[in-house]
């Protein structure tokens, strides 16, 4: 799917003109591609979000930029017809590793984010503000994926709050993709945080019963990490467990094999930094977690999204819920395959990228994966602000 979204941005680049109802010819694979202006564009979706004013410095409706509208595109294929979204907007959501003492404070002195916040403790059953200065729940994967979760939903309603129009594509590094759903409308929060406790008691105990870690390998990319892991794996459990740029990954496994893995990581020069998790996440000793998760993902709903969502486990952009249903529950035990997932969204003509929730992990890996685009964290009300005027 990325590769035609790619081909599809390459002619519109040369075929596009302005105005509703036009097309344009992808010859390379004999295709027509029919163009709308997005909703975003509208009187109406600036009506939604009156903060945002007309100031914005973008064209009229009538003259929507190639990134505001909607390539809608049908061809035969074997499976079902296949909707291609234009992406010129993109929101990033962080997970686990991003999370800091206090992480909640920025959002909970917004009204917008105390809400989220106060429905998330709601649901949890401890005030997540104050349960994010204690360091020892923080080190909990039952307690932090929920918080994580509350936080970066709370810091997306702010953006909203400040006038933000909804982006055209999410995308959520692994826990962050619960909070990509929502954002989304997929996922109602209340499910998504019944489903990230359910995941990281699940997680904890897996992590307990078949202890794990995981290590990142700095300057390397996938190919020369799963060279390392075959040398060393042995009869232990021993991954790429995340593909995060072209020189950082993170590798999963049993405690020995990390273990040997580090030793050999030294030898070759390349640095290796364990990681404060609980378990091997994204590899087969999660294996025992998958029951439960799948159990409570077959009790809610999950809606067709809005918009395009990067997802982790192949790095696709995915627009069927169904779809969604079943690479959700997989992603417990496969890679995330976070570069091809930005690339994704990248081919399909993002050009700004904003990372809201705790930190700027993600913001600093769009440097590494692709320098062309802007990216901005939005770490704060403030930040927010600003990240939404370079929009």
């Amino acid at each position: 799917m990325g590769f035609c979204a790619g081909l599809i941005q390459q002619d519109m680049d040369r075929a596009w003109q302005p105005g509703g109802g036009e097309t344009i010819g992808v010859p390379q694979v004999g295709l027509r591609v029919a163009l709308a202006p997005s909703p975003r564009s509208t009187p109406l979706a600036r009506r939604r979000n009156p903060a945002r004013g007309a100031s914005s410095g973008a064209r009229p409706a009538a003259l929507p930029t190639r990134g505001e509208m909607i390539a809608a595109a049908t061809f035969a294929t074997r499976g079902p017809p296949v909707t291609l979204l234009a992406v010129s907007y993109a929101v990033l959501f962080p997970g686990q590793g991003s999370q800091f003492l206090g992480m909640a404070d920025p959002w909970a002195s917004d009204s917008a984010g105390r809400a989220v916040l106060d429905e998330a403790s709601e649901a949890m059953g401890r005030d997540v503000v104050l349960g994010c200065h204690d360091e020892a729940a923080l080190a909990t994967t039952e307690f932090l994926q929920p918080a994580l979760l509350a936080c970066d939903v709370a810091a997306f309603e702010v953006m909203r709050r400040e006038g933000a129009d909804d982006p055209d594509g999410v995308a959520g590094h692994s826990l962050g993709e619960f909070a990509a759903l929502v954002a989304a409308g997929s996922m109602s929060l209340r499910d998504a945080l019944e489903l990230v406790v359910i995941r990281g008691l699940a997680m904890q105990r897996a992590g307990e019963e078949q202890p794990g870690g995981m290590t990142a390998l700095l300057g390397i990319g996938s190919a020369d990490a799963e060279q390392l892991c075959d040398q060393v794996r042995r009869d232990g459990v021993l991954v790429v467990a995340n593909e995060n740029s072209p020189v950082q990954v993170v590798a999963s496994g049993s405690i020995p094999a990390i273990e040997r893995l580090e030793a050999l990581a030294a030898e070759r020069k390349v640095r290796a930094v364990r990681l404060g998790v609980a378990g091997a996440f994204h590899s087969e000793l999660m294996r025992p977690a998958l029951p439960a998760l799948s159990e409570a993902l077959d009790a809610i709903e999950i809606r067709a999204p809005r918009m395009s969502i990067a997802e982790n486990v192949t790095g696709e952009l995915v627009t069927d819920a169904g779809r969604l249903r079943e690479l959700v529950s997989l992603q417990l035990v496969s890679p995330v395959r976070w570069d091809t997932g930005i690339r994704s969204l990248a081919g399909a003509g993002a050009t700004t990228f904003i990372e809201v929730g705790p930190g700027e992990v993600l913001t600093k890996l769009m440097k590494r994966i692709d320098g062309s685009v802007r990216a901005a964290a939005a770490g704060s009300p403030e930040a927010a602000r600003r990240a939404i005027a370079a929009t």
